[in-house]
């Protein structure tokens, strides 16, 4: 049995009704972004009043990132089935918020044109959660510095996108010690301040990992020779006036043409035991003999602790 006008009518009625209810923003856009129909969920993910307010606009002067609109179509044309999108849009108010659109291309009966069909949902607190938790993974809990997990992740971009890069390894001196004698909630103390000084010594760009239990590791990205000796000469000049923590050794190396970010921090590691290995040396022939009562009374009074003596490269 056919349905009747009415019955079809009530049925439209009824479709209709459940779209502007949903809380996903449902939308109509025309093939040059132009929006035609939607929503209320939609207008409110845009922050706007009406659909007059969002059609004096198109579709790409609410992107952050306009030209991601015409690469999604060409992939959606060239597809041509359902396809998933992940954007950021900017609403009228300014506010970016993060969005998951799912989107099919249909040709309109009525006029011939090819239109949009798509379903919004907004996925920003899902995108801060992940965030969050991403940036646990990448952290270590102690210090707040970045860990290996991360230092991983740079490697792979710098393999994709070699780039000049320098590596300062460096080791906190006799670190048992402050463990053994004083106790681990002192030697935690002292990776804190060793991160905290260590951080302040490079520049934003430039980053700064945990990689071991004493060892630390600051990756000087976008820069060679000059930047990492600059760097490593600052470190010590900082401990010579009092403005390091605890004592340390350092070694550096910058990466050679092609080389892979592990290889170049193993150079720099290398180059720390030389250091350490040379000044033992000077320390048994008694030219060096203050570490251990520098590390007692740095353990025991941090904020008077005397200038650290690193050792580089």
């Amino acid at each position: 049995m056919k349905p009747t006008a009415t019955q079809s009518l009530e049925d439209v009625e009824t479709l209709r009704g459940f779209v502007r209810n949903l809380r996903e923003g449902i939308y109509i856009t025309s093939l040059d972004g132009r929006i035609l129909d939607a929503n209320p969920a939609f207008l409110e993910m845009f922050g706007a009043a009406s659909l007059d307010d969002l059609r004096e606009r198109r579709t790409v002067d609410l992107l952050v990132d306009p030209l991601q609109r015409e690469r999604e179509v060409d992939r959606l044309l060239e597809a041509g089935t359902v396809r998933e999108f992940e954007f950021q849009i900017r609403r009228l108010d300014g506010v970016v918020r993060t969005v998951l659109d799912t989107c099919f291309a249909i040709r309109d009966p009525a006029t011939g044109e090819t239109v949009f069909h798509g379903i919004l949902v907004d996925i920003t607190a899902r995108k801060e959660l992940e965030e969050q938790l991403r940036e646990v993974g990448i952290r270590d809990p102690l210090t707040g510095l970045y860990n290996r997990r991360f230092l991983e992740e740079v490697e792979a971009e710098v393999e994709l996108r070699p780039r000049p890069l320098g590596a300062i390894v460096v080791d906190v001196d006799h670190f048992k010690v402050y463990n053994d004698r004083f106790g681990h909630r002192m030697g935690d103390e002292v990776l804190r301040r060793m991160a905290r000084f260590l951080s302040a010594q490079v520049r934003a760009d430039d980053v700064v990992f945990r990689i071991g239990g004493d060892e630390f590791l600051a990756l000087l990205l976008g820069d060679g020779a000059r930047h990492t000796r600059t760097v490593a000469r600052r470190m010590r000049d900082a401990a010579s006036h009092r403005g390091a923590p605890v004592p340390f050794t350092l070694g550096w190396a910058v990466a050679h043409d092609g080389e892979s970010i592990e290889h170049t921090v193993n150079r720099a590691d290398r180059n720390l035991i030389q250091v350490r290995i040379r000044e033992r040396g000077e320390e048994r022939r008694g030219r060096v003999s203050v570490q251990a009562p520098r590390l007692r009374r740095t353990t025991r009074k941090p904020a008077d602790s005397p200038a650290a003596r690193p050792r580089h490269e």
